[in-house]
């Protein structure tokens, strides 16, 4: 694999699997960006020798142009991910997700970096009569940070269409996994549910817990990223990244009541406002030309999010 690969949002919860990827794999220069608004340097604890971390921010375009310019790569992960914060308050979330966005895409032109591949959000999709979701839909973005994600997958479409830089754009499906921060009232459901169940107490379902994602487990993820960084002819396009699997919150609360061998009805409160009622990938297009097959089942990706969440919680990780 290529010599030098940028990570943007390198210490978040996703930012860091695909660095450890990409070691995994044998890269030996990675430059990690992160500001650590919400990414934690102790995500890279294990690795952080092999890096070269850098506390910067992408809305600062002077501080990551020198970071960025001639990365074979650039995994473009830094975001203000939450629909409810984005609608609580957008100004934030538009400055990092747009404005950073196209700091990231500005600095990969003008440094010549090879190719950007960047978080893009299943959001965009908002609520579809129909099920799985394809690539060839219109979007009907339903909050801010939807439409933010949205307006970065078509800049990345412009900056290869236009300026010629190559370009992929994966729309991520409630990914999980280890690390995934559960403390943060904006946090994944998942992870919530991972805390409640190990301390034993109810956690709070937004309302009737009949809701359903397409759970994606943050190793398949990682692995995606690093098949769109290498895939011939795909620059302009976007993919989902999804399982192509449906789970209820529901069975999603049952599966960790039974995996813990605890009996715990959940609270359940109004519904959240932006909330899409039905999330499912079609995965075709990611198969096709990404080759690429997710590794890991529901229950499997839980089993092992829950031994790293129990292993955190006992103080190690």
């Amino acid at each position: 694999m290529a010599e030098h690969y940028v990570v943007t949002g390198g210490a978040g919860f996703i930012g860091s699997a695909i660095v450890r990827s990409l070691l995994r794999e044998g890269a030996r220069r990675i430059v990690v960006i992160d500001n650590l608004l919400t990414g934690r340097e102790s995500n890279l604890d294990q690795v952080r020798t092999s890096i070269d971390f850098q506390r910067a921010d992408i809305c600062n375009y002077q501080e990551i142009a020198p970071l960025i310019r001639g990365a074979s790569v650039v995994f473009h992960e830094a975001a203000l991910a939450s629909v409810p914060r984005s609608i609580h308050d957008p100004i934030p979330s538009h400055d990092i997700n747009i404005n950073g966005t196209f700091n990231v895409l500005r600095a990969a032109r003008e440094g010549q970096a090879g190719r950007v591949v960047y978080a893009a959000s299943s959001s965009a999709y908002g609520d579809t009569e129909v099920l799985p979701k394809v690539e060839s839909m219109t979007p009907r973005p339903r909050s801010p940070y939807a439409l933010q994600k949205l307006v970065g997958e078509y800049y990345c479409g412009i900056w290869s269409g236009v300026y010629g830089v190559e370009t992929v754009s994966l729309r991520y499906f409630n990914v999980y996994g280890p690390r995934q921060d559960p403390t943060s009232p904006y946090s994944g459901v998942l992870s919530v549910f991972m805390k409640s169940v190990l301390e034993r107490r109810a956690p709070t379902i937004f309302g009737d817990g009949e809701q359903s994602r397409d759970f994606t487990y943050v190793e398949d993820v990682a692995a995606l990223n690093l098949k769109a960084a290498r895939a011939p002819n795909v620059s302009g396009r976007f993919y989902n990244g999804g399982n192509g699997g449906r789970i209820t919150l529901n069975q999603a609360w049952a599966l960790l009541q039974e995996l813990e061998g605890v009996e715990i009805a959940p609270n359940y409160g109004p519904p959240r406002a932006g909330d899409v009622r039905d999330s499912q990938a079609d995965t075709t297009a990611a198969a096709r030309d990404l080759q690429h097959s997710p590794q890991y089942s529901f229950e499997e990706g839980m089993r092992r999010t829950l031994e790293w969440y129990r292993a955190d919680l006992q103080g190690g990780s």
